[in-house]
Order: structure tokens, then sequence, then C-alpha cells
């Protein structure tokens, strides 16, 4: 709540409050519902609504608008994307789950559902504090490794800079290349000679990512001390130049294979979202659209 209320107050937003919340017990169905479980439904529903306004007022008293709403919905991951769809939010904030344990947060089903489902930014918070001049870290991907569309690139750097303009910080562009991969490729056709040796494919496989991850940042205005272009893994180089730049936000995109197939995230991307030590911000193609149904025959 304190995130968003941040970033509304930075860039003139409105800001709704939302819970969604739904109870097996309470739900009943057409065979076995009753009067008494639809008032026990409108009593919690209410419950939560005069919560949020509590929690609204400070907000309200330091100048922002807010509105709360809650509804019965279920799945979470749903009633949320229908929640957004409805109002035309411009970006969904949700908390992550701290593990003592494991000393990070760990995402939920519910989180890497929204991942996939939710056609706005989705902005998932993690338990620290931003800066006073945050610092925000664009993962791209120039040579589209991943099947990502390359537009999404200059989304994501677009966005990067627009927040970071608003918020008086700064913007980071960040690529990771396996050199591994060239390697593997070369030796793997046995129908293709290999006659370089292998630093010297690695060393042209950096080339042409450099080349690409140039024009880019370039592109988009960021000079050499705000452009990094690292070999190794992304899941476990985006977190350690993350932690070295003192990231405040990631802003990464959801890929896909094709407009057709389902968007997912793949083993790797979701490895590097787990370990991440700052806010991430979730960017989806322009053409995605949510598999979520709009209308909803839950009770609000």
């Amino acid at each position: 709540m304190r995130r968003a209320a941040w970033l509304a107050g930075n860039v003139g937003a409105e800001l709704e409050l939302f819970v969604c919340y739904y109870n097996e017990y309470l739900s009943g169905d057409r065979l076995f519902d009753s009067p008494s479980l639809e008032k026990a439904r409108r009593e919690v529903i209410g419950g939560h609504e005069k919560h949020l306004e509590k929690l609204a007022e400070p907000l309200r008293s330091s100048g922002l608008i807010v509105r709360t709403a809650a509804t019965w919905d279920h799945p979470l991951y749903e009633g949320i994307v229908r929640r957004a769809h409805a109002i035309g939010a411009n970006v969904v904030f949700k908390d992550t789950h701290h593990h003592a344990a494991l000393t990070r947060a760990l995402l939920t089903n519910t989180d890497w559902n929204l991942i996939r489902t939710c056609p706005v930014p989705l902005w998932l918070v993690k338990p620290h504090e931003i800066a006073d001049k945050p610092v925000f870290m664009a993962a791209i991907d120039p040579l589209n490794q991943h099947d990502k569309p390359a537009a999404l690139d200059d989304e994501i750097l677009v966005l990067s800079k627009m927040l970071a303009e608003e918020a008086n910080g700064e913007v980071h562009a960040f690529h990771s290349y396996d050199p591994r991969i060239a390697v593997a490729t070369a030796t793997a056709n046995a129908y293709i000679p290999v006659s370089l040796p292998f630093d010297e494919i690695e060393k042209q496989m950096h080339e042409q990512h450099e080349k690409r991850f140039i024009e880019v940042t370039e592109f988009h205005g960021l000079d050499d001390k705000h452009a990094h272009l690292v070999a190794g893994v992304t899941h476990e180089e985006l977190p350690i130049m993350a932690e070295k730049m003192h990231a405040d936000v990631i802003v990464m995109g959801a890929v896909a294979r094709n407009r057709w197939k389902r968007l997912f995230i793949g083993a790797t991307a979701e490895r590097t979202l787990e370990f991440v030590p700052c806010d991430l911000l979730i960017v989806k193609p322009d053409w995605f659209q949510t598999p979520v149904e709009m209308s909803s025959d839950q009770a609000a």
C-alpha cells in the first residue's frame, strides 16, 4: 500500500485499495445456498470495506485520491485481474511474502498466476524501502534469446525512464548471455566443422550481443555507465547486478513463444524472480490478452 501510494503521489494518479475474498464454507452453491450464507458473505465483505476505509483515511489526508473496494471472487488472481479490468487500472501492486528461514521473499502461486494473466504491468513489492533517488533496472533481451518480442524491450525501457523521471531516479539497462550456448551449439552440430577455438566462439558471441545491446541502449539515451552487459546466466547475474547497483525495482518482460500460445515464464526467469533483492515490475507485450474471463457469477 505504501509503495502504491508513493507512486500515486509521484505521478498524480488515483489509488484504489482492494480486497478480493473467498471462503468455501460461506460460498454455498445453487443447491445449498441460503439467505443466511448470503448475509454472512455481505457481512464479511462489509468488514473488509470498513478496514480499507480506515487504511485510506491517512492517505487521503496526505492529498491522494483513494477509493476502496472489496469483492467476493475466486480464485484470487482472477478476482484481481477482473477488478483491474473493471476500473481500467494502469498498474497492479501486490506484496510478496518473506520467508525468514530462507531470508528472501517467496512468490506465491497467486503471484505466478498474476504474472501470467495480469494484462497491465504488475508491481510485486518485496520487504524493503524505496530510496529517495530510486534505481530502476531494465532487464532486456535485445537478441530475443527467449522468444520475447523485440518491441517489449522498448516498452520496458520507456516505462523505466518514465518512472525514473517522475521519481527523480535513474535507469540502468541489464542484459546477460550464456557463452556456453554458443560452444554447445557448435559442438552439437556435428555436420558443421568447428574450426574456431572455443574462446574465439565466445568472443564472437560477446560481440554479437554487445552490438545489439549498445544499439538499443543508445537509442534510449543510456550511456556506458548505465548499461551492463554480462557473460553468465540471468538467474545468477541479475540478482548480483541488482545488489551492486542498489536497484529498487527491476523491470522485466513476461515472455511468450508467440501470440497464439500460452504466455509463460521460463524456468530461468522463475529462478531469477525468486532471488532478486528488490521489487519486480512485470510488463506484458502490447498484444497480450488475458485468459481470465471478465464476467464473474460470484456475488459482490
